[in-house]
């Protein structure tokens, strides 16, 4: 069973006691990447958003050093801390209809030759959202003016989390704003 867990953000600079081989590779699925959910410590974070304004970006992705699922999952779970509704899969076989996430992912499995992925499934939809852009997807806008107003650590975690985000990671947000704030990608 060859696992592959998908990244987009501090996950592959920061995996902690992932249990993934050392390599991420540049060649995951396209999926529909941005920075639209504020994370418990307010920085801004890259999630999976399914709306037909969020662009396609290509993900990167580890091979596991578990052929377990369930292990693979409780891996990722820690990792993220974060619950197991938050963590999600597929495998190549299952059937994806009527989700498009599910269904790239799976087709790029059987394209890899890889059984199952796992991934973190949070949305934009987090208690800061709710507080600070009401439950709904951020605009732009808005999450420039919600940036803007961060100080001290919060301001250095956000600047630092998307400076740091891979490169390929070039979502419209991103790129408005690397020209607002110069926040360009670091390695």
């Amino acid at each position: 069973m060859k696992i592959a867990c998908l990244g987009w953000g501090s996950l592959i600079w920061n995996p902690g006691e992932l249990k993934i081989q050392r390599e991420w590779f540049k060649d995951g699925p396209i999926l529909p990447i941005e920075l639209r959910r504020i994370s418990d410590d307010k920085r801004m974070t890259f999630v999976i958003d399914n709306n037909e304004s969020t662009q396609l970006v290509r993900v990167l992705w580890a091979l596991m050093t578990t052929d377990d699922i369930e292990e693979a999952k409780k891996s990722l779970k820690s990792r993220e801390s974060s619950s197991m509704d938050n963590i999600s899969s597929i495998t190549a076989d299952e059937d994806a209809t009527g989700n498009d996430i599910k269904l790239e992912i799976k087709n790029w499995l059987n394209h890899k030759g890889l059984n199952t992925a796992i991934w973190t499934g949070l949305t934009h939809e987090s208690k800061l959202n709710k507080k600070y852009f009401n439950g709904k997807r951020p605009t732009q806008d808005q999450v420039l003016k919600y940036l803007n107003k961060l100080e001290g650590r919060e301001r250095r975690d956000a600047e630092y989390y998307i400076r740091k985000a891979p490169k390929q990671i070039d979502t419209l947000y991103r790129r408005r704003i690397e020209a607002t704030f110069g926040w360009t990608p670091v390695d």
